[in-house]
């Protein structure tokens, strides 16, 4: 571990589950006026756009706590967390102390009205305290997928949205010049939990040959210009699930179909080669 590691304060946080996020990091006395200070990291070659600054009030034994409220919107993205010790300050970055998400473990089992807004701190790859955020007009929460040698059924909830009758499910060929594939999913009658099964010879006849993949959309209305809703898993307490949630791959005829989260914790299904599936 580095000098600077042991020197930079461990910041430990709360969440509630309406989203509220409480920071508590010992400063000591000699900080007068600090703040925290959330940065929306770019993407790779753009500049910095988004800041928010939070003052960071006296508790006790030389605490500091900064509440971030339901009330502010984060834009979807990655947050990094910095201390100023003063107005102007140099930025530091802080490293994770305890993390209480316990009231996030459940909200997949409650209903979300739009727009869906989910905020779960983690702790970065290099050691550093940051915070995931999703910011979505409505979000289909995948509950489970189940997987057998000829297809796989997704069970999932629509929150902001209902759906209608003629709701679909879309398959989305990424870099496929558009090419979606339709499914009609089977709904419950709250008109917001619903499911559908995928069969795995039609994923791996479409487009050809070669490595693909399939992103999962559901389209609650049936007008033209209706949006896409993205299934995904975001109503927890996991910021990156990419590598925790690994569904089996199903192989036939030298092809592999695994369903998979991806970065952002969004549903997609891979087709590929067998030997490249492992």
């Amino acid at each position: 571990m580095s000098m600077e590691h042991d020197t930079q304060p461990r910041t430990a946080c709360t969440v509630d589950a309406d989203g509220r996020i409480t920071f508590v990091l010992p400063l000591g006395a000699a900080a007068v006026r600090p703040q925290l200070l959330l940065r929306l990291r770019p993407k790779k070659g753009q500049p910095e756009k988004i800041l928010h600054v939070l003052e960071l009030e006296p508790v006790d034994d030389g605490r500091r706590r900064a509440v971030l409220k339901p009330g502010t919107v984060l834009a979807e993205g990655r947050w990094d967390v910095h201390l100023l010790r003063e107005p102007g300050a140099e930025r530091e970055r802080l490293r994770p102390g305890p993390r209480d998400l316990r009231a996030l473990v459940d909200g997949h089992v409650r209903d979300w009205s739009s727009p869906v807004a989910v905020r779960v701190p983690y702790a970065t790859k290099d050691g550093y305290l940051a915070v995931r955020a999703w910011l979505r007009t409505a979000h289909a929460e995948v509950d489970g997928i189940d997987v057998t040698d000829r297809s796989m059924t997704v069970r999932a909830r629509l929150h902001g949205a209902s759906l209608a009758e003629e709701a679909t499910v879309r398959l989305r060929l990424r870099d496929g010049d558009g090419l979606i594939r339709t499914l009609e999913p089977r709904a419950e009658k709250d008109g917001q939990g619903f499911s559908f099964t995928m069969d795995h010879e039609e994923l791996t006849a479409e487009a050809g040959t070669g490595n693909r993949v399939w992103d999962v959309f559901v389209q609650a209305r049936p007008a033209a210009g209706a949006p896409l809703i993205r299934m995904g898993r975001l109503l927890d307490d996991v910021a990156e699930r990419k590598e925790i949630f690994v569904y089996p791959a199903v192989t036939a005829g030298g092809v592999a179909v695994r369903a998979y989260y991806t970065v952002d914790n969004d549903l997609s299904v891979e087709v590929v080669e067998a030997t490249a599936a492992g």
